[in-house]
């Protein structure tokens, strides 16, 4: 039977995607650092295998990767690497304690999940990691700088991935989404002047949508919405500096 273990399962993206993958027949694991939330999403799957994890912790991960999978005839179908962080606002009012945090868990956190995760993986036949990946990914985004280079991070990462995992038959991609109405968005005190022109157009449902369509089908890169594809493909086209143009328009106070 297919498994699927998801960090940052509590809320937003993670917890749309546990539903949808526990309704499709998939065995979910839920990983999150918010225990009690965690908790009652687990108990809405019928008591799914669910722990509290901070991804940034190594040798707590290693542990919990073990415990998961042995469940599985230590096998991993699917990694979905969905814990993340943001702040918005100006760089330099931001301290750069959080800056680091941000990196620590949008960067580091997948790090260690993803290693921690490659032998069962390639135990795995069809063995895929899914990482979440950004629209900020796409060309750095004024006000979420260190958000803006983690995902930049992730992108690399999938990218060399994809390329160096293939041997081993696992398949590894991420999903691209533009502003995605979630808690972790919906409470930033600082309102990015690219979300007021852009707007948040986009729930975790459809998100959570494109990750089945991605286990199905693994792309390397998988933009979601219509409004991204467009900003998306026309960005491989589009010379540098008209993007820059464009992403300067965007983010003007």
């Amino acid at each position: 039977m297919n498994n699927i273990l998801i960090a940052g399962a509590a809320s937003g993206i993670g917890a749309a995607t546990a539903r949808l993958f526990h309704r499709q027949g998939w065995q979910v694991g839920l990983l999150d650092i918010n225990p009690q939330a965690l908790a009652e999403l687990a108990s809405e799957l019928g008591n799914a295998w669910h722990a509290e994890l901070d991804v940034t912790d190594a040798a707590a991960v290693k542990v919990t990767l073990a415990d998961f999978c042995a469940r599985h005839g230590g096998q991993l179908r699917l990694l979905f690497n969905s814990a993340g962080i943001l702040q918005c606002g100006h760089f330099e009012e931001i301290e750069l304690s959080e800056h680091a945090r941000i990196l620590q868990i949008n960067v580091q956190g997948l790090l260690n999940m993803t290693h921690a995760a490659f032998p069962y993986l390639k135990a795995t036949a069809q063995a895929q990691v899914m990482n979440m990946g950004s629209a900020s990914g796409l060309y750095g985004v004024p006000h979420m700088a260190s958000y803006s280079a983690s995902k930049f991070a992730v992108r690399g990462l999938t990218e060399a991935l994809e390329l160096e995992w293939a041997k081993h038959g696992i398949r590894v991609g991420d999903l691209m989404p533009p502003f995605v109405s979630t808690p972790m968005l919906n409470n930033q005190r600082f309102q990015a002047p690219v979300l007021r022109r852009l707007g948040v157009n986009l729930g975790p449902d459809a998100v959570a949508q494109a990750a089945w369509a991605q286990a199905q089908q693994n792309q390397v890169h998988r933009p979601i919405s219509l409004q991204f594809k467009l900003l998306y493909w026309s960005g491989q086209l589009t010379p540098a500096w008209l993007t820059r143009r464009i992403m300067a328009w965007l983010s003007r106070t």
